[in-house]
C-alpha cells in the first residue's frame, strides 16, 4: 500500500528465508488442550527493556524463535566444538535467544562461573560464540587492563545499545572478533549482523528479514516477528502489515542498516533536533571519557538542555570543562551539552542498555553548568 503523499519504499531483503513457516504479526493459534503445541502458539511473553519509558511484554510464538534460530545459524554457522556464552540476562530477549539458538542446535551453553567482570574474564575463556553489550566491555576494559581475548573465540555479537568507536576499535585491538549486531525484542532478538568488509556501524540483515525506512524509522518485515503486545503495549503495524520499531535509520545501497538511535530520544532545543548518539560519538573520542550518556533536561528557555553523564578514564581525572573546550572542535554549538555530571558508572537497565529515563530522574542537582567554547570555524549561531 504506498503512503499517502508519496511512493511506496523499496524494501530490502535477505534471501534465501531460512524456513518455510508462515509469519502471523497479528495474531496466533492457541494451542489444543493436550495436543502438540502449534508453531504460531505463544512460547514466551518477554518484556522489553524500558530504556525509553514503560517497558512492553511482548508475545513471541516458538515459530518467531524457531526462524530467529535459523536465520542467526545461516549467518554464524556452527562448528563441533562451539559453545556460546550466557552473559544476559535470560529474562530479556537477548540472553533467552542465546538458549534457544543452542537448544535448537544441541550446543553447549557456557553460564558464567561468578558475578561481574571476574566471571566475564573465565567465562569468555570457555566460549568461542558470545553476546555482549558495550557496558560490558567498558567494564572488563577498564578492569582488566592487559587482558586479551583467547584465540578460541570466533565471533562477539555486540549490541544492546550504540558501541561507541572507539570500544569497537579497543575490543579488536585486543584481538576480539566484535560484530555489531542490531536486534530487538519484538524480532525475538537478532535482526542484522555485521559481515567482514561492512563500514563501522552498519550491518547486514539475517536471512528472511526485509527492512525500509519511512520517514526516518525502521520498519521491519519476516518471519520472526512477534505476535503483538500485551493489550498495554500498543498497536505497532503500519496498514500494510510492517512492524514500525520506533529506531531511526538508514539503508544503503547494499541494503546495510545503520541505527542512528530511538526516535524518542532525540533533544529538541531551541527548535533544533539533537542525536544523543552523535553527541556520545563525540564524548567517547575524549581522552578523559571512558563512556557517556546523553540526554534532554527541562529548560524554561530552550524546551530542553543537552546533558551528559561522564565515566572518567581509569586512573585519570575528568574535567568537564576542559571536555567542553575540546568538544567544540567536534560539534555544533547547539548540539554540546550545557550540563555535565560525573559520575562512577552510567544507570543501566537489567539488560544492560544505558537508562536515559534514570539518568533524567537520578541526575537532577548533580548536574553543573559549563560554559562552552565556540568553535572557530563553526559560523552557526545558537537559536534564542
Amino acid at each position: 500500500m504506498p503512503r499517502p503523499g508519496g511512493a511506496e519504499p523499496r524494501p530490502h531483503r535477505a534471501e534465501p528465508r531460512p524456513h518455510t513457516a508462515e509469519s502471523r504479526p497479528h495474531g496466533a493459534e492457541p494451542d489444543a488442550g493436550g495436543a502438540e503445541p502449534r508453531p504460531h502458539s505463544a512460547m514466551a511473553i518477554v518484556f522489553t527493556s524500558g530504556s525509553s519509558g514503560r517497558a512492553k511484554g511482548v508475545v513471541l510464538s516458538r515459530a518467531a524463535f524457531a526462524a530467529s534460530a535459523a536465520a542467526s545459524a545461516v549467518r554464524l554457522g556452527w562448528r563441533d566444538d562451539d559453545a556460546w556464552l550466557l552473559a544476559l540476562p535470560p529474562a530479556h530477549v537477548g540472553g533467552l535467544s542465546v538458549l534457544t539458538r543452542c537448544l535448537a542446535a544441541r550446543r553447549t551453553v557456557v553460564l558464567e562461573p561468578a558475578p561481574g567482570t571476574e566471571g566475564l574474564e573465565r567465562g569468555l575463556a570457555e566460549a568461542t560464540l558470545a553476546s555482549l553489550v558495550p557496558a560490558q566491555l567498558h567494564r572488563l576494559f577498564a578492569e582488566r587492563p592487559s587482558w586479551r581475548a583467547p584465540a578460541r573465540l570466533r565471533a562477539v555479537l555486540l549490541g544492546g545499545a550504540a558501541a561507541p568507536p572507539p570500544l569497537v576499535e579497543e575490543a579488536r585491538r585486543r584481538g576480539m572478533p566484535v560484530r555489531e549486531t542490531y536486534g530487538l525484542t519484538e524480532c525475538a532478538s537478532q535482526v542484522a549482523t555485521q559481515e567482514p568488509g561492512d563500514p563501522p556501524g552498519h550491518a547486514t540483515l539475517l536471512p528472511g528479514f526485509e527492512a525500509r525506512v519511512v520517514d526516518g524509522v525502521i520498519e521491519l518485515r519476516g518471519p520472526a516477528l512477534m505476535t503483538g503486545y500485551l493489550p498495554t503495549g500498543g498497536e505497532p503495524w503500519t496498514a500494510d502489515g510492517w512492524l514500525r520499531t520506533g529506531d531511526r535509520g538508514t539503508i544503503d545501497a547494499a541494503g546495510r542498516l545503520a541505527i542512528l538511535g530511538r526516535a524518542d530520544d532525540v533533544i529538541v532545543t531551541s527548535g533544533e533536533n539533537v542525536d544523543p548518539l552523535e553527541v556520545e560519538a563525540a564524548l567517547s573520542h575524549d581522552p578523559e571519557v571512558a563512556a557517556a550518556l546523553v540526554f534532554g533536561v527541562p529548560d524554561p528557555r530552550r524546551g530542553e538542555s543537552v546533558a551528559a553523564l561522564l565515566v572518567p578514564r581509569p586512573g585519570r581525572p575528568l574535567d568537564p570543562a576542559r571536555v567542553a573546550e575540546r568538544l567544540a572542535a567536534r560539534l555544533a554549538d547547539f548540539k554540546r551539552p550545557r550540563r555535565y555530571a560525573v559520575v562512577a558508572d552510567l544507570p543501566l537497565t537489567p539488560s544492560g542498555k544505558p537508562d536515559r529515563g534514570a539518568a533524567r530522574g537520578a541526575a537532577g542537582s548533580g548536574l553543573s553548568e559549563y560554559p562552552r567554547q565556540r568553535a572557530g570555524t563553526d559560523r552557526r549561531q545558537e537559536t534564542p
